[in-house]
């Protein structure tokens, strides 16, 4: 029973008067510009950073605010402390603390901008602790490539997974991301070999994951687990030079971001999550049939 069910026909006419009261009011908001529009800055010109900067003293005098931009991002501003990111409004009131990504190019944004304020993190993701200073802040100034070789790169840096007669697939990928999980699934569901080859996107804490699962004794285990957000238990020690050689890769690939897909065949490459059926035209498979 609706709540219009419970009351005779008069209050029920006044909730339709209300009704048609806040539809005129937002009708009227979009005209004039008030309500929402006053709240958010305009589509076509981005949040003066200089207020931002004043904004941010003002509220958060200890932080250090290294650089600030608002340009292309839906009326967010991008600020950069050190080595970490944040996010706040045009007028500095709500501060987020998160990650962005483009839908339509596909794309971690936050992630690319963390990589060029620690250039350090694909270099020698284990050589560095938490606690000690990264490399300066510099501009990523190669593109990423669109095909590639996978010579050279070691047996033991990948996590093997799927059927065997699957279609192949080779991913760069990082536990923490969550586009990458949702990646996993659906080469899952295509039936894909997948050879996963961890980077360490997000520094020190991704590297740990995925020295854990690569040195576990059950591998894929590991690996949903670690999707999954679940801790792992630190397993023997283990060879995880083949780590290094994956971040070394993607660094000189231009891979600012997670999941990389690569088609071992001819080494073509995606960048980003892709669903199943683009996948499926991608690696050339055929429809799994639903098993009876």
């Amino acid at each position: 029973m609706t709540i219009f069910e419970k009351e005779p026909a008069r209050p029920r006419a006044r909730y339709l008067r209300r009704a048609a009261s806040l539809a005129a009011l937002l009708a009227l908001s979009a005209l004039t510009g008030w309500g929402a529009a006053r709240l958010m800055p305009s589509a076509h010109a981005a949040p003066d950073t200089a207020k931002v900067r004043a904004a941010l003293k003002l509220r958060l005098p200890k932080t250090p605010i290294d650089a600030i931009a608002c340009k292309d991002l839906g009326g967010l501003c991008e600020v950069a402390s050190k080595t970490t990111l944040f996010y706040v409004d045009a007028q500095a009131k709500y501060l987020v603390i998160g990650r962005v990504y483009d839908m339509e190019a596909r794309q971690d944004l936050t992630a690319a901008r963390l990589l060029q304020l620690n250039p350090d993190l694909l270099a020698a993701g284990a050589a560095h602790r938490d606690d000690e200073p990264s490399a300066a802040p510099q501009a990523a100034s190669q593109a990423a490539a669109t095909h590639v070789s996978l010579a050279g790169l070691p047996e033991n840096g990948a996590i093997r997974w799927g059927p065997v007669d699957g279609p192949k697939v080779v991913v760069f990928s990082d536990f923490r991301c969550g586009y990458c999980k949702r990646l996993s699934a659906e080469l899952a569901a295509i039936g894909a070999r997948v050879e996963e080859r961890p980077i360490s996107i997000f520094g020190p804490t991704s590297r740990k994951d995925a020295e854990r699962v690569l040195c576990s004794p059950v591998q894929e285990t590991s690996l949903r687990l670690a999707y999954a957000g679940t801790a792992l238990a630190n397993p023997k020690s283990c060879d995880t030079r083949g780590l290094d050689a994956n971040e070394a890769f993607a660094k000189a690939h231009g891979f600012a971001g997670t999941p990389v897909i690569v088609r071992p065949a001819d080494g073509a490459v995606l960048e980003g999550y892709r669903p199943a059926d683009a996948l499926r035209a991608f690696l050339g498979a055929t429809p799994v049939k639903n098993k009876r």
